[in-house]
């Protein structure tokens, strides 16, 4: 079995033959320049739905039994999201039978075939002209940088572009949307881990992949913070650590010092160094909002990782009740107008993520 925090456990030695098939990205029929004026607006401005995806295969799950089990979480979660916009489930139109005894009808079905869960990374990015125009931003997943999949889930954003009719918007940047945090007010926040990595951008720079992630997200500053390489599938991804809660407004989970012999506690203190010296886009200081970690779960166990939809917000407790009740104070404190709910996602971080993993937004325009 692997999951997104798989190399954490047993290393990156063991992967043998798990590696996915290559040279199914997209092709030069589908693909387009990227159109200058187009940008990813803040997840917090209204949308127009949701997008999920139906983990349908056994291959990432150590049973049956967890991936019905993720199938049920990820049906709760399109089932809350559901009653305060609309949710599109992407699926394979042959489990649309079996899908619907869990999915509220008021959740949509799309048949386009999925793999596993990760509507954030695989899935389609949006990006709007300002003007009442969208399009989608691709990014080229390549399954964290060919560790993983059959390329099944490689094809949904182009398909849901194609179903949109929406332009495809390709500069040939790899990499993923749990990657990078945008302000939507021109400033990115990543890990370089994620990006400036062979396993993704082979042969690029820094500067090169700097260029391309600005272009894609219609942006003008980067905000790098070094990240991990192969502790986990994502080379550490942001969005499990460190989010814009808006313009020149981080929020970031935190522990109380960086423990001996650990490297995600030095990382996540090296970030909020970065953090606290770097300005936006418009060039003002980062106001810093602390969450903090929970008496830790040997799992993906991330209160940022939440997901902002209209009206609501949605996070995830852990085992930590102390911790579960502060965080759900923090959030109400960022986000006064909305419903801050969390819900119990164990399955979800065992595989290495959470809600914002899971969804992926398309704006209203």
């Amino acid at each position: 079995m692997l999951s997104r925090r798989w190399f954490g456990q047993t290393g990156l030695a063991s992967l043998g033959g798990a590696m996915l098939v290559k040279g199914l990205g997209v092709s030069g029929a589908w693909a387009s320049s990227q159109s200058s004026g187009y940008f990813v607006p803040a997840e917090d401005l209204p949308h127009a739905m949701t997008l999920m995806q139906w983990p349908a295969s056994l291959a990432p799950y150590y049973s049956r039994q967890h991936r019905d089990g993720a199938q049920a979480k990820i049906a709760e979660i399109a089932n809350i999201i559901s009653e305060f916009e609309p949710v599109v489930m992407l699926m394979d139109g042959a489990l649309e039978t079996s899908a619907r005894r869990k999915l509220s009808d008021a959740v949509e079905i799309w048949d386009i075939p999925t793999e596993d869960l990760w509507c954030r990374d695989s899935g389609p990015v949006f990006a709007t002209d300002g003007n009442g125009n969208l399009a989608v931003t691709h990014l080229n997943f390549n399954g964290w940088g060919e560790r993983w999949g059959d390329g099944t889930d490689m094809e949904i954003a182009i398909r849901v572009a194609e179903r949109l009719g929406l332009p495809l918007l390709d500069n040939g940047l790899v990499g993923e949307g749990g990657g990078v945090e945008s302000d939507g007010d021109g400033t990115l926040l990543a890990h370089e881990s994620s990006w400036v990595n062979a396993n993704r951008n082979p042969g690029l720079s820094r500067h090169d992949v700097e260029s391309r992630l600005l272009e894609a997200y219609g942006a003008d500053k980067m905000i790098w913070a070094p990240g991990l390489k192969d502790m986990d599938v994502t080379d550490y991804h942001i969005d499990s650590l460190a989010r814009f809660v808006a313009p020149g407004h981080v929020v970031i989970q935190i522990g109380d010092g960086v423990w001996a012999g650990d490297p995600w506690s030095a990382t996540n203190y090296e970030t909020l160094s970065v953090l606290e010296g770097a300005t936006d886009a418009k060039g003002r200081a980062l106001k810093i909002t602390r969450i903090p970690e929970p008496d830790l779960e040997n799992w993906t166990a991330s209160y940022v990782n939440y997901y902002v939809f209209n009206g609501a917000v949605l996070g995830s407790t852990t085992l930590d009740e102390r911790a579960n009740a502060e965080a759900k104070r923090i959030l109400a404190d960022l986000y006064p107008d909305r419903e801050i709910m969390l819900i119990e996602t164990e399955v979800l971080g065992r595989n290495g993520g959470g809600i914002h993993c899971a969804t992926q937004q398309m704006p209203k325009v």
